[in-house]
């Protein structure tokens, strides 16, 4: 299991997708996912980018 942090300007699913996407790059055989925290950036009282903790699952090769 790994877990990272993954960003959107759009929405807390768009940063998740984008957390698995970049996991995908380097790890191999990942199996599920667990959102763990949703959290965000405010600028000039709007919401500039949601946030999400990841843990990833993987089976590892043998």
């Amino acid at each position: 299991m790994t877990e990272l942090i993954g960003t959107s300007p759009v929405s807390f699913a768009e940063a998740t997708k984008a957390a698995v996407t970049e996991a995908a790059k380097t790890i191999r055989h990942m199996d599920w996912f667990e959102v763990v925290q949703e959290t965000g950036r405010i600028k000039d009282g709007k919401v500039e980018e949601f946030q999400v903790r990841v843990k990833i699952g993987f089976k590892i090769e043998r």
